[in-house]
């Protein structure tokens, strides 16, 4: 059980490294994200992101929410240090919209909002109800699954320190 514990605590920077990512992903490079997707896709920061800033002994959280909140405080958190904790977002392709938070401590989603189904009229309507409900879901997970394959790809790559930091620089300090 010690085995996991260090190895938890020795790799948890890379939720947080993924988070800020994605979100400077969403903000400036959105063709990477249309690429995981047959049909177009639309990604955006939701309506909250949760950064902490942990300085010696004191810890400093910044939330931001609101729909059309404004993520001026959020990226000068970034340039004081500060960490991305959670990040909510919004999926939409066609005229479905999903809309979940993704947590960097365990990468595990919560809050998914999936679009609505058609209504069960009858009992033989349930088996394609559930069917379409579970299909909804899963498409929320291949999404979160593919953007973090993207990101570990990169990440072990020689662009993640010769190209993608420095961009990612760029975008907090500009």
């Amino acid at each position: 059980m010690l085995v996991v514990a260090i190895s938890f605590n020795r790799y948890m920077f890379l939720g947080h490294e993924y988070l800020t990512w994605l979100w400077f992903a969403i903000e400036k490079d959105q063709d990477e994200i249309r690429k995981l997707d047959q049909e177009p896709v639309s990604l955006q920061v939701g309506n909250r992101i949760v950064l902490v800033n942990r300085q010696k002994d004191a810890v400093e959280s910044i939330t931001i929410k609101g729909d059309n909140a404004g993520l001026e405080e959020g990226i000068l958190a970034l340039r004081k240090g500060a960490v991305v904790t959670e990040l909510n977002l919004s999926y939409k392709t066609g005229d479905q919209e999903w809309c979940f938070t993704v947590k960097a401590e365990s990468l595990h989603i919560v809050g998914l909002k999936c679009p609505q189904t058609g209504s069960v009229e009858s009992e033989e309507d349930l088996d394609g109800a559930v069917l379409e409900k579970v299909y909804l879901y899963d498409r929320a997970f291949q999404l979160t699954d593919n953007l973090f394959k993207q990101f570990i790809t990169l990440r072990v790559s020689e662009d993640w320190g010769k190209k993608v930091v420095p961009l990612m620089r760029q975008w907090i300090y500009s």
